[in-house]
């Protein structure tokens, strides 16, 4: 029988006597089944998907490379990256000094109406093809504040106390270059670009103008990721066989998407908890006291079909057997699947994950299929998320990148 989501006029009657809880998971009352409640039927909907491209950790090994290469054509056409390429090639803008590196300011320009800003982070020490890491922020992050910056120009001073989140900065003082980009509407990407001063973000309602078109926020802002990325590669001080991709929050959903749809992309750090987005939206079904039922995530995460070919465990999968270290947590479950597919790719030992402190000695919830009925406190805590202790975990990221590059690199000096 299908869960529905409860009976929103029931729930206005009881008035300031209504209990969220009372009305987190009920079944139709109907002898047939269904719903008047089309939220009811929508639920119904979700608990008839099944993903396309899901990974099957019982595949034969050898089938393990043809689903990779269903999952990579189900990204491409879910993104919609246009055809053309970019007719203007990336221009730098501005450069400062900084103590042991320099950052420089470039412009990409993917689409006809489009300068997209980024920094780059060279360390002084230089000498033949490095390293290069793609710093995707978080949500609200600029790119400024990743490179410990404190002015879009360059014109002032750096940082004197960087924030938690400044991993482009961490990437270069280890001796790597650090590229930088903005979020498809954050810092000067945001709108108005005539309010000088006062830019911050509004990706919903981009998202929604996007969608309007059949594109989406995530496939606008990976397109214009994967622009500066190819311009990466042609760069004579960055190694293309070493380029690693370093998402944050909202920055894991970009990496993920130029992880699957380039295939020599060397290494990922996916710093947020692995979610199953489609069990997210069946099991959080606890209203508030109203009776209204917010959605699961917000419109700038809709990529319409989504559901339907995969899921975000699913999709780091696919990128075995390439490095990938999970450093906020996630359902046991997710990240045995997982370590299933690099088991089926012959790399056991390039799969890392890490529970955040406040789980990482507690029992967790160990099943198949979480409950129905959740709010967003209670489904954090059943796949073992601390929203308090999410940040850039450098003291997990960095030795882990250390041990794959510092080798190859003192390989290559003469």
């Amino acid at each position: 029988m299908i869960r529905t989501l409860g009976i929103l006029l029931a729930a206005a009657a009881v008035g300031s006597a209504f209990e969220p809880a009372e009305w987190a998971d009920f079944r139709s009352s109907r002898a047939d089944g269904r719903f008047v409640s089309s939220r009811g039927a929508v639920q119904g909907l979700l608990e008839d998907i099944h993903p396309a491209c899901a990974f099957d950790p019982a595949m034969p090994a050898a089938d393990f490379p043809a689903w990779q290469a269903r999952l990579r054509e189900a990204m491409r056409g879910l993104m919609k990256f246009p055809t053309e390429r970019p007719q203007a090639l990336p221009r730098r803008v501005a450069t400062a000094r900084r103590a042991g590196y320099r950052v420089e300011k470039w412009e990409a320009y993917p689409l006809p109406h489009t300068a997209v800003p980024f920094l780059v982070l060279i360390p002084d020490t230089a000498s033949g093809p490095l390293p290069a890491v793609l710093c995707l922020p978080g949500s609200g992050q600029p790119k400024e504040y990743l490179a410990g910056e404190t002015s879009a120009d360059l014109s002032l001073p750096p940082a004197e106390a960087p924030g938690e989140n400044a991993m482009a900065l961490h990437y270069v003082r280890e001796g790597w270059v650090a590229v930088v980009v903005d979020n498809a509407g954050t810092g000067e990407t945001g709108d108005a670009e005539q309010a000088a001063g006062r830019r911050g973000y509004d990706d919903d309602n981009l998202a929604r103008f996007l969608l309007e078109m059949g594109w989406s926020w995530l496939g606008y802002t990976a397109y214009a990721d994967q622009c500066i990325l190819d311009w990466m590669r042609e760069q004579p001080y960055i190694n293309r066989e070493r380029i690693i991709l370093s998402g944050f929050s909202l920055g894991t959903e970009p990496l993920m998407v130029l992880g699957v749809l380039n295939p020599d992309i060397f290494a990922f750090v996916y710093n947020d908890f692995l979610c199953r987005t489609l069990e997210r939206a069946r099991v959080m079904t606890r209203p508030a006291r109203n009776g209204s039922r917010p959605a699961p995530n917000s419109i700038r995460h809709l990529i319409p079909g989504f559901w339907l070919q995969f899921d975000f465990p699913d999709i780091v999968a696919a990128l075995a057997p390439r490095p990938v270290i999970c450093t906020e947590g996630g359902a046991d479950r997710d990240f045995r699947m997982v370590a299933q597919a690099f088991q089926l790719a012959g790399a056991p030992q390039n799969f890392s994950y890490h529970h955040q402190p406040r789980f990482a000695h507690a029992k967790r919830w160990q099943g198949d299929n979480l409950p129905t009925g959740l709010d967003r406190d209670a489904f954090f805590r059943m796949v073992n998320v601390d929203p308090r202790h999410h940040f850039f975990k450098k003291d997990l990221v960095l030795p882990w990148l250390r041990a794959l590059l510092v080798p190859a690199q003192q390989e290559a000096q003469p």
